[in-house]
């Protein structure tokens, strides 16, 4: 920081001082090397910062950092704490194993996190910041996750893993995972998912004495908190009084046929059993009280059986029952969401086109203001007296880092610095966004991010990157897996597009793929290549290869037949044939909203959109790219676009990853990852020219 504030002053010196800044500069080391292209390594050896945890006077802020060791290809992660008022950050964990998730007391001056240091998996310890070791609170058999401070400091709220009582299937799993068999034995759904079979466990909320770390299942039943799935950001909170717990758990069963969420309220007296504060059949998550306790506040989709829908707050007055949706003109998808300490304003980010945005709205209703331009911010902690907010912020070209705002959004400072060494050694490039006509007349965005040392005289090949979700969208985030700089990197210009289907351009725009996966997509795609390609003259028409993951990886079988555009392709872990897929997926909800029903009950939309109906037409070369415990879309949806490739005669390598599940999370496999694809787009692109 000195350096920076000395060259400042040299910039701004009189000119009857030009002289000694002449010698001063002549007296300065020379400069270090040139920005350089950032490869797997670089992007692997950076630290990950997490979400802040303002205390409770608003003055400091504790995070946690992950890093790897590319030697070990393990990670570690411990919490530091830096003053809001900007400063060093101190780390305060530094034990052998890995230490998450820190939550201050409501005095302060305890830190509460979760580690495995002792062995017997994850707990809750405790760390007195006036000095002294960090204590285990909890020991409980399912591991422990996510501590949550009661208003008077005396208990802690965790999530654990157990096995309800009274659950035959459950029973039976368990007498089956203490024999020396390894077979496991289902009636119901879902029975697997993402990346495991279940177990028959499910995760409860427990409440610890603090005094003596004495726990008990608060949300009994045969149910999950957290939910299983479409949770939101914290899924259980005490009442400002103590007294009472509000919560969200899975009410569809079998949980793989809907996406009902739903918000508890349970007195911890044990007085009386749960009780169901909404029923809205949908994804009601993430319950949040009000600080002077009269409101519960929590994020609502309108319709059951839809993720994607459009995620709005709703508060619950405790004492008349009514309820009201906050912002309810906002057309765009709220992620998180904070009180303020007097009951009268909730602070919230909502994406909106490429970016995040804070917001705030007054809680007794009213229209939201929009407090951050043009920037991504992905977590938000607000002080008490509401003049400073903690912002995790990013972009395509900087790394999670936490800033400093003032109570109207503008940026106070940045209080991390994480990777600024890395960042200056790396050529890294803004996002260029640029909008154009798509399918229907509508008004579609999209980006691009170029290499490094770009020259505008040359003719460089495209990366042309289709994003998952369907529901999701390119943003100006970072990405640790894709990455548009990573792809940019050999000298290629990545091409982003938001077609039909993208959150963050309003619901309706949302709500158009489903049902029509080839079709509006298709168009914006295909309409949004070619505005980029008459925008910037220095892209190559003739040297282009698609990549896409998930429903990205099923357009990159839509693109195989029904257009030659590129040079090669890449699909990693999309959907190929449409039946098969929603015979072996776990999330029935999904293909079920997507298709308008079941394969059986709907077949023409099953069969119009399916790729593997239009082999016929397949020519381009294509890696496939696929994990072996991808229970999302399993291995099988992979093993068949690459076996119908080869006997078809097309070129196609495939690049299997036996424990990976839909994304590639282990360093070893992700240098992998990226060596093959870059060696698959440079035999069919080469260089920049």
């Amino acid at each position: 920081m000195i350096r920076r504030d000395a060259a400042r002053a040299l910039r701004v010196l009189p000119l009857l001082w030009l002289p000694l800044a002449s010698a001063l500069q002549a007296q300065a080391p020379k400069a270090g090397p040139a920005p350089r292209a950032m490869t797997a390594r670089d992007l692997w050896s950076m630290g990950r910062v997490g979400a802040p945890a303002l205390s409770p006077d608003g003055r400091r802020v504790a995070y946690a950092v992950t890093r790897y060791d590319l030697d070990s290809y393990k990670s570690r992660t411990d919490i530091w704490i830096v003053p809001v008022a900007g400063g060093e950050p101190v780390q305060v964990t530094s034990a052998t194993s890995s230490s998450s998730q820190p939550a201050w007391s409501p005095d302060g001056h305890t830190l509460a996190f979760i580690s495995g240091r002792g062995g017997n998996g994850p707990q809750v310890y405790l760390l007195p910041l006036d000095g002294g070791e960090a204590r285990a609170l909890t020991s409980v058999l399912g591991g422990a996750d996510g501590p949550v401070w009661s208003p008077d400091g005396k208990s802690i709220a965790f999530a654990s893993s157990v096995w309800p009582a009274g659950d035959a299937a459950a029973d039976r799993l368990k007498q089956l995972s203490e024999s020396k068999s390894q077979a496991r034995i289902y009636d119901e759904l879902m029975f697997r998912h993402w990346d495991e079979w279940t177990s028959g466990q499910r995760s409860h909320v427990f409440v610890a004495d603090v005094a003596t770390g004495g726990a008990r299942d608060v949300t009994p039943g045969p149910y999950d908190t957290p939910p299983i799935a479409l949770a939101g950001f914290q899924e259980y909170a005490f009442s400002p009084d103590g007294k009472e717990m509000a919560f969200s758990r899975n009410t569809d069963v079998p949980t793989s046929v809907g996406t009902g969420n739903d918000v508890w309220t349970v007195a911890l007296d044990g007085a009386a059993p749960p009780r169901r504060l909404t029923e809205s059949k949908a994804n009601d998550v993430s319950p949040q009280y009000s600080p002077d306790g009269r409101y519960i506040a929590y994020l609502a989709m309108a319709r059951p059986g839809f993720e994607a829908d459009l995620a709005q707050i709703a508060v619950v007055d405790r004492r008349t029952g009514e309820r009201r949706i906050l912002a309810p003109s906002l057309d765009r998808p709220v992620a998180f969401f904070a009180w303020s300490a007097d009951s009268k304003t909730v602070y919230f980010l909502a994406q909106d086109e490429l970016l995040s945005r804070a917001y705030r709205v007054p809680a007794a209703g009213g229209e939201a203001t929009p407090l951050t331009e043009g920037t991504f911010n992905s977590a938000l902690a607000v002080a008490p007296d509401g003049r400073t907010m903690v912002v995790a912020r990013q972009s395509v070209k900087l790394p999670v880092e936490l800033f400093a705002l003032d109570g109207a959004g503008k940026t106070l400072r940045q209080l991390t610095h994480v990777n600024d060494t890395l960042l200056s050694q790396l050529a890294l490039l803004p996002a260029e966004p640029f909008w154009f006509e798509g399918a229907a007349g509508a008004r579609v965005e999209g980006f691009i991010v170029r290499p490094p040392d770009f020259d505008p005289a040359r003719k460089y090949p495209v990366v042309y990157l289709v994003h998952g979700g369907p529901q999701g969208a390119w943003e100006d985030s970072w990405s640790y897996r894709w990455n548009p700089a990573m792809f940019a990197a050999p000298g290629y210009v990545a091409v982003l597009v938001n077609f039909h289907g993208s959150t963050g351009y309003g619901q309706k725009f949302t709500d158009e793929i489903s049902g029509d996966w080839g079709g509006e997509p298709f168009d914006d795609l295909m309409k949004g290549l070619d505005a980029a390609l008459q925008k910037y003259p220095f892209l190559d028409r003739s040297r282009m290869v698609a990549a896409g993951a998930s429903y990205g990886g099923y357009m990159m079988n839509w693109f195989e037949g029904h257009t030659d555009r590129f040079r090669a392709i890449i699909n990693h872990d999309g959907m190929f044939n449409t039946f098969s897929a929603y015979a072996s997926t776990e999330e029935l909800w999904f293909p079920e909203w997507e298709f308008r029903g079941m394969p059986w009950s709907n077949r023409d939309l099953y069969e119009k959109w399916n790729p593997a109906n239009f082999v016929q037409n397949f020519k381009t070369p294509m890696l496939v790219i696929h994990g072996g415990l991808d229970f999302r879309l399993p291995l099988e949806q992979g093993l068949e676009a690459f076996t119908t490739l080869r006997r078809r005669g097309i070129r196609a390598r495939l690049l299997y990853f036996p424990d990976e599940g839909h994304w590639v999370l282990k360093p070893q496999n992700a240098m992998v990852w990226w060596d093959t694809m870059y060696g698959w787009m440079r035999e069919y692109m080469g260089p920049a020219s």
